[in-house]
């Protein structure tokens, strides 16, 4: 799907235009909500794709974004965005641009009672006119209007005529989170008394214990307290806030500035009852707490199952005894470090790359005192759950540790200090984690069996890949060791977000 900065490129809209248009088509959505029609946003253009060098001598009109309304059904239900018209095949944009107003055009539909209205709406930026929006909908004679049709369409036009003005969109950023039209309005005057209010305003400011707000009443005198409203109107720009008055009740208000040539007319209040969906998030608080707190917990039992074999290591006289002890500690600690940074995160996914970092420095421990090794990392896997994380993290280490204590043990020997490089590749694509651990070291032997392997370490290895993980590993022979693992993993949109972050 193209991008509307996609689009708004190829059709040569300058960049401080096309930062004035993101805005608006981030808060639209109101407004074809209120006027209960499509609303569909042209840019003048030299653009044509029909020509070869897809620039026309005459203008054209590209499609760069449309909104439909969640309040009504939709005329379009094919997407236009993107398309290019010649500007005489839609006169009324031309005239609107040219004359910086609002124009009106009304066509009967072949072969029915209806007649479509189009209503199309300039969009000012500073002193230059660089698009429009276009209203279109059906005017059925037969339908009998409302009292809150009739407001909601009434507070489109006044957000029309701020569009044509230039002071719509507003230059505050659109709030991550706000009320939508369906969820309650209220309307106040420039005096501060409620002009309107919707049926859904009123049933959420009863939530609040609030039920005699009549129409013509002063909002202060509800006793609410409702900062975002005095802020709006100080600002001339939208504020977003949320009343608690009871642990059951929550709303959520956005007071929004009505302008007419840039002086306040009065103020749009859109309330949502967010009470439910609050008691969600505090649900989700206490999920997340309580599954970080179980990863505290396992990380703590693991370091404290390592302190014990460290002390009964200290206690015992057999060096091979000693070894062994050793290799369990240093596993049960490769455990312990995906469950300490899982401990500190919210969810039950871990950046890799942060524990291949933890491995990596345990792995560092390790090393002997005469030899001089080089660790090097190429590449991000991105995110992994835990029961991913955990195993690779245990194999990784048994892998790195396998080069420390073999790779160059033979190499150089009576010659000082040794040398050598580990070098681990981590590549993520179509659903598989390949990690490439390699050494300049002296290699696998030529009697080496993959399948008859006999090491503690490499076997632990082949089974949490192959056995716990459903992945492959194979090793190659050449200058030095090289092992390859192939794992599955979940692809999620939370992933490809770590994956291009870290790219």
């Amino acid at each position: 799907m193209t991008t509307l900065a996609a689009l708004v490129r190829k059709a040569g809209v300058a960049p401080e235009d096309a930062e004035h248009l993101q805005k608006l088509t981030a808060s639209w959505g109101m407004l074809a909500d209120l006027c209960f029609s499509d609303l569909i946003l042209y840019v003048p253009t030299r653009y044509d794709p029909r020509a070869e060098t897809e620039s026309s001598p005459e203008l054209n009109y590209m499609v760069i974004a449309q909104v439909r309304p969640a309040t009504s059904r939709t005329l379009y239900p094919m997407d236009l965005v993107s398309t290019v018209v010649s500007a005489s095949s839609v006169p009324g944009i031309t005239q609107c641009l040219a004359s910086g107003h609002i124009a009106f055009k009304e066509s009967r539909i072949m072969h029915a009672e209806e007649h479509r209205v189009s209503f199309c709406i300039p969009v000012r930026r500073g002193t230059r006119l660089i698009a429009a929006i276009v209203r279109e909908y059906e005017l059925n004679s037969k339908r009998v209007r409302g009292e809150l049709e009739r407001v909601y369409v009434s507070l489109f036009e006044r957000f029309a005529n701020m569009i044509t003005q230039g002071d719509f969109p507003f230059d505050a950023d659109e709030p991550a989170e706000a009320p939508r039209v369906g969820d309650g309005v209220m309307v106040l005057d420039i005096e501060g008394r409620i002009s309107f209010m919707s049926p859904n305003a009123a049933s959420a400011l009863h939530r609040l214990g609030r039920h005699v707000a009549r129409i013509g009443d002063p909002f202060d005198e509800l006793g609410m307290d409702i900062a975002a409203i005095t802020r709006a109107r100080a600002t001339l720009s939208p504020v977003v806030e949320e009343i608690e008055r009871r642990p059951d009740s929550t709303i959520m208000f956005q007071a929004i500035p009505l302008l007419d040539q840039k002086e306040y007319s009065g103020t749009m209040v859109l309330v949502r009852d967010i009470t439910e969906l609050r008691r969600r998030d505090r649900l989700l608080l206490s999920k997340d707490a309580t599954i970080r707190e179980v990863h505290h917990r396992v990380k703590n039992n693991l370091q404290t199952i390592s302190s014990l074999l460290r002390l009964q290591i200290r206690r015992l006289d057999s060096e091979v005894g000693k070894e062994a002890l050793m290799e369990a500690e240093r596993r049960i600690r490769s455990m312990a470090l995906v469950h300490e940074i899982l401990s500190r995160e919210v969810g039950d996914e871990v950046d890799f790359q942060e524990v291949v970092r933890a491995v990596l420095q345990l792995a560092h421990e390790s090393v002997p005192p005469d030899l001089h090794l080089d660790i090097e990392v190429d590449g991000s896997p991105g995110e992994l759950d835990a029961s991913t994380a955990t195993p690779l993290a245990l194999a990784l280490a048994e892998l790195i540790q396998n080069s420390i204590e073999h790779a160059f043990s033979a190499r150089q020997e009576g010659m000082g200090e040794r040398t050598g490089k580990v070098i681990v590749r981590l590549a993520r694509n179509a659903g598989k984690l390949m990690i490439e651990i390699s050494d300049t070291g002296v290699g696998f032997g030529e009697d080496f069996d993959p399948d008859g392997v006999s090491s503690l370490g490499l076997s632990i290895v082949k089974s949490l890949i192959t056995s716990q993980l459903e992945g492959t590993i194979s090793f190659g022979a050449g200058p030095g060791a090289h092992v390859t693992i192939e794992v599955p993993v979940r692809e999620d949109a939370a992933q490809y977000h770590i994956e291009s972050r870290n790219g």
